[in-house]
């Protein structure tokens, strides 16, 4: 069993209060300790794989030219679940590629883990893209996705994705989608 700690009566409230905080130290750095490890695994702060996919989280979201709130804003994205390519990592800010190429600094927390993707960004203008309903070049159709269409991605396998575009959900290939990697496979 455990000995409390006990203070003599002449020890000043605030000798008491350091006492106590060094002695909760190691319980409060615990956490820290395993996302150092985490981080030291991986050589990000986040502890997360470079590079990786995650889409924005507000209906506004500001890019900057560095890793803080200091520095210019270069871009500002108006379109929520619009997929990022986080490229690097410092403190809390995640350095970010768009579809079009533009790369800049985005704080974390305006970043979420849901995986979306944009529709043949590349096609302006093209033709439409099938949304099947297996995940196969002559499943049945389910629907004609516009390029340029912001969807959600539930999986990725064997080169053909899982989206869920403007009420619609089916297959897509995936190489006709930019938001997931060419040989990239999950399942949400």
């Amino acid at each position: 069993m455990k000995r409390p700690t006990v203070f003599p009566r002449y020890v000043s409230a605030a000798l008491k209060g350091i006492v106590l905080a060094a002695l909760a130290l190691p319980v409060a750095l615990a956490p820290l300790a395993t996302n150092d490890a985490r981080a030291s695994a991986t050589g990000t702060p986040s502890g997360l794989p470079l590079p990786r996919y995650v889409s924005l989280k507000s209906e506004k979201v500001y890019m900057r030219v560095g890793p803080g709130r200091e520095y210019k804003i270069e871009w500002m994205y108006l379109k929520r679940g619009l997929p990022m390519e986080i490229i690097q990592e410092y403190d809390t800010w995640r350095k970010v590629r768009d579809s079009e190429g533009n790369e800049g600094w985005i704080l974390h927390s305006l970043l979420s883990g849901n995986r979306t993707a944009i529709v043949a960004p590349w096609e302006k203008g093209g033709d439409y893209v099938a949304l099947r309903k297996a995940p196969s070049g002559s499943g049945d159709l389910v629907a004609k996705v516009e390029p340029g269409v912001v969807a959600s991605v539930s999986a990725c396998r064997n080169g053909w994705c899982e989206l869920r575009a403007q009420g619609a959900k089916g297959y897509v290939e995936q190489k006709r989608i930019w938001g997931v990697y060419p040989d990239e496979s999950f399942d949400d």
